[in-house]
């Protein structure tokens, strides 16, 4: 599954002169929490997040004296120039925080997984093209998560087996329950069928993936290379050997 596949679209933008107070208003209307900030050809600046917000609140009520390191007057204050920006904030794009951390919307989720719990952030603004076309949250991530199991052993049976390891469905059977997969029949050869196993575990929403019914007909583990042992390998696992299965449809 893919970015654009779970993506909030049309997504809401502000530009960097919209008024804050214009922001703080759309955060209570809509009911979010987040607003890229984009140019007038629509590439991401930076986000306005309640996180800015309360960092200007902070400091206009004088908060920013509690909790200091003591004698830390004597170094002089110690908030970053980007923050004493904040503070004094007018617009979108003084309170804004940037450059902006975005994800392509054709990015794998795993990406953007990556991406919010690497730079612990709860939404990334989705590009193509470097324009802005929607943004994903924490949430839309987890929603990937709840796909009808048949949902999965269709897209598992259709795109992993068929159309990727290039395997006759009918010879492999894939079984899905509250998000485990259980795949069984019979493969050619041992590391197909781990590969098959992993490639099935990889896919959104799925949380674990049993093969104790997945059979093969030769065990590949210990078997050196066709080309060391001088002959022409006829029953590859690799994908570039096989034909792929014809369609039934």
């Amino acid at each position: 599954m893919k970015v654009r596949d779970v993506m909030t679209a049309p997504v809401l933008s502000v530009r960097p002169e919209t008024p804050l107070k214009e922001v703080a208003r759309l955060f209570l209307d809509r009911r979010i929490s987040g607003v890229p900030v984009t140019d007038a050809e629509g590439r991401v600046l930076g986000i306005v997040s309640e996180a800015d917000f309360l960092i200007k609140e902070r400091g206009a009520t004088g908060g920013r004296d509690r909790g200091r390191r003591p004698l830390a007057w004597l170094f002089g204050d110690e908030r970053s120039a980007s923050e004493q920006a904040k503070v004094h904030a007018a617009t979108a794009g003084e309170a804004m925080t940037g450059p902006a951390l975005t994800i392509c919307a054709d990015c794998p989720l795993r990406d953007a997984a990556s991406l919010m719990i690497d730079r612990q952030v709860n939404r990334l603004p989705v590009v193509d093209d470097d324009r802005l076309v929607g943004i994903v949250t924490r949430a839309d991530l987890v929603g990937a998560f709840v796909r009808p199991d048949e949902d999965l052993a269709r897209i598992i049976s259709d795109e992993v087996v068929r159309d990727t390891m290039w395997i006759d469905p009918q010879r492999v059977s894939v079984d899905v329950s509250e998000g485990v997969v259980r795949l069984s029949g019979a493969v050619d050869r041992r590391s197909t069928a781990e590969i098959l196993t992993k490639l099935a575990g990889q896919v959104d929403g799925v949380v674990g993936v049993e093969a104790a019914d997945l059979r093969w007909e030769l065990d590949d583990r210990n078997m050196p290379p066709a080309a060391d042992r001088g002959e022409r390998e006829t029953t590859a696992a690799s994908l570039t050997h096989r034909e792929p299965p014809r369609s039934t449809g």
